[in-house]
């Protein structure tokens, strides 16, 4: 079998193999995750700027951010205005799952215990 090695010198992400190994997790997933991850700290986290990258369009960012939000790889925080208007949303990315995914889509037993 034919081996392939790339030199990585330049404008490469160092990223957790979790998520590419993750057998529940969408190619659309993975590969949203995967940029996510290779995006800046200070990069400004939108729908529709995360929709200006790919061609999948917004429908399809939201579609891969709901898939890695409900299986822990993504918190999404609505923040408020000081008027009591919805502002900002705060997106944290997880390289590893911080939940275990609920059988039930929502988990509607008890809001923070661990799912089987």
């Amino acid at each position: 079998m034919p081996v392939f090695r790339v030199e990585k010198n330049s404008n490469y992400t160092t990223m957790c193999n979790y998520h590419l190994r993750d057998q529940g997790l969408s190619l659309k997933g993975k590969g949203l995750l995967s940029m996510l991850l290779s995006l800046p700290d200070t990069w400004n986290y939108s729908v529709r700027g995360l929709s200006s990258l790919t061609p999948d369009g917004v429908a399809g960012v939201l579609t891969a951010l709901k898939e890695l939000e409900r299986l822990g790889y993504l918190e999404r925080n609505q923040q408020r205005e000081s008027n009591g208007r919805m502002g900002r949303a705060e997106y944290v990315i997880y390289e590893m799952p911080r939940k275990k995914p609920c059988s039930e889509s929502p988990c509607t037993e008890k809001p923070y215990r661990k799912c089987r």
